[in-house]
């Protein structure tokens, strides 16, 4: 079947096609890009009106279609252009999986102003630096990210803020976004630069702060034809493999996703929420996630697609009440924000014969996906991320930078459409991190025959807790604050439910006395709740050295054992 699945890319991406590839002239270098792609989200976005009265965003009992979808979207760009909101102005976003994320995003995004989005976990010192760092006119939040915004707001500047679903808790100083949706608008007639930021989202610091990584129109809508050419070309490899007529693409029914993974990460807001939009499907939105609840919204919203971090389809097929509701409408389970274990790809179809496993890998710093595969091809392959999207060349190299032959491990570098322009204020990290064109994943990893990549270790120091990158300088940062701690390092722990824990060994300076409460106190007003470590170790020696004087992580977490844990 790979024979077939190479004669089916050929295919689709040949001249005249959907997929069509040529080179552009992108920052200096020759990329890869599709011909036929709509210039910026502003087209894709219009091009959905045609879905009409169609379910859109589903939440609880709520229900928006497309065309009520598409007056909101209007009215609320109409009432940012009021405001002074004008195009490359960012409008940053804070809340929950609500309904009112997509239409803010698709409102800024249309008007050709730039959407900053906010991680909904972070303490109010986190929101802070981002916010000083993105200098948004607007802040769009839901009720509790007003309350920490309402605590440093006289730290960042002169922002607007826009309460969503605030009720009787809504300061006076924060507009209802209720009010501000209710009349008549339109976007502004504007046009937009393919190579111009569309969003910021912020990725977890390897020197500490969060940095602003600047996700361009191109790359935007190039991530959702690659998901849709995904889409497209494994089912036409398998039906040549079957010997049977290809499907054509876009041929299969509007997806009904569901929406458990933020929409302030790539892999909801770009490969979820973007991709059904352009073909007209659902998305049905849950507040935080619940195993039992999700099983509910399956059932009662028909769900076709489930994109989640891997410990999410475990929970789901190992529910004890899994066997109650109907799954039978699931069509595909997997996602990205972490590798899907080998032995879970072979469980999806055993608990759900009709359902195949999917996996996707990718980064905030390409717009969502570098590779991706599904159906057969993820159950031959397990261990396998699939290959390269179109769009995204890729190539091994060694510590020298040159490009290892086939099979050979090296760190994965890439370069194409998706690769973002930067990081927003941070020169130097954009320099170190996308060389030519090519974006240092810092990730280590092999390339098969047939192109297929297999990921192999990390090279950044780096926690992956359920989806979400935890740096560990960014840990240690925070417990360096703390006037007890002498020494400290962070690092990954196995956990069979989220993939990685964080832990942290603690060296504390004599005669201090702090204990595992106190620290982990301290570290709650100054990093989100996922960031702090579940497991600490107390030394009572200074930590071990190599001979420059680094910490040696690898040594201590062999000697560090799950009972002495705190």
């Amino acid at each position: 079947m790979y024979e077939e699945l190479k004669r089916a890319w050929a295919e689709l991406t040949s001249p005249g096609q959907m997929f069509e590839l040529t080179r552009a002239p992108v920052r200096g270098v020759e990329i890869l890009t599709y011909a036929h792609a709509p210039a910026s989200l502003r087209d894709l976005w219009l091009a959905s009106a045609g879905h009409g009265d169609n379910d859109y965003l589903i939440y609880n009992d709520e229900r928006i279609s497309y065309r009520e979808a598409h007056r909101q979207v209007g009215a609320l760009a109409a009432a940012l252009a009021k405001r002074g909101v004008a195009q490359g102005d960012r409008v940053a976003i804070a809340m929950r999986n609500y309904p009112e994320w997509m239409l803010a995003y698709w409102a800024v995004t249309g008007m050709g102003a730039v959407v900053v989005g906010m991680n909904a976990w972070w303490t109010p010192s986190e929101l802070e630096y981002a916010l000083q760092d993105s200098t948004p006119a607007v802040l769009i939040a839901d009720r509790e990210r007003l309350e920490r915004f309402g605590e440093i707001r006289d730290n960042v500047g002169d922002i607007k803020a826009i309460a969503v679903r605030a009720g009787d808790a809504r300061p006076a100083w924060a507009e209802d976004w209720a009010e501000l949706v209710a009349g008549d608008g339109a976007l502004p007639d504007v046009s937009i630069d393919t190579d111009s930021d569309a969003c910021i989202f912020y990725t977890s610091g390897t020197t500490g702060r969060p940095k602003g990584a600047q996700l361009t129109h191109r790359g935007c809508v190039s991530n959702v034809m690659n998901v849709a050419f995904i889409n497209s070309v494994q089912p036409r490899a398998l039906a040549y493999a079957a010997g049977k007529e290809p499907p054509a693409p876009g041929s299969d029914a509007p997806v009904r996703a569901l929406l458990a993974t933020p929409l302030f990460h790539v892999t909801a807001n770009n490969c979820v929420a973007q991709v059904a939009t352009l073909v007209g499907g659902r998305l049905v939105h849950m507040y935080k996630w619940d195993a039992e609840e999700a099983l509910r919204i399956i059932e009662r919203e028909q769900i076709s697609a489930f994109s989640a971090v891997p410990m999410m389809t475990r929970e789901i097929i190992m529910h004890p009440d899994f066997s109650r509701y109907d799954t039978s409408s699931l069509k595909t389970i997997g996602g990205g924000g972490a590798a899907m274990q080998p032995d879970l790809v072979g469980k999806v179809p055993t608990a759900m014969p009709g359902t195949k496993p999917n996996t996707g890998y990718g980064m905030t710093e390409t717009c969502g996906l570098i590779a991706a595969q599904a159906l057969e091809f993820f159950l031959d392959r397990p261990k396998s991320v699939g290959p390269a999207v179109p769009t995204i060349e890729a190539r091994c190299v060694d510590v020298n930078g040159d490009t290892l032959p086939t099979g050979e491990i090296g760190e994965l570098l890439v370069r194409g459409a998706p690769v973002i322009r930067g990081y927003l204020n941070r020169p130097e990290a954009t320099a170190e991190t996308i060389v030519d064109g090519w974006l240092h994943t810092g990730d280590i990893a092999y390339i098969d025959e047939d192109g297929f990549i297999y990921l192999v270790d990390r090279a950044k120091d780096m926690v992956l807790r359920g989806g979400e990158n935890v740096y560990c300088a960014e840990v240690e940062n925070a417990l360096f604050h703390h006037p007890d701690v002498a020494e400290c390092v962070a690092f990954a722990v196995p956990d069979e439910r989220l993939g990685e824990e964080v832990g942290a060994a603690v060296y504390l300076k004599p005669g201090a006395a702090a204990d595992a409460q106190a620290i982990r106190d301290h570290l709650a007003a100054l990093i989100a709740p996922f960031k702090i470590p579940r497991y600490l170790w107390f030394r009572d020696d200074a930590l071990p050295r190599n001979a420059n004087g680094k910490f040696v992580k690898r040594a201590l977490q062999d000697e560090l054992s799950l009972d002495d844990a705190m």
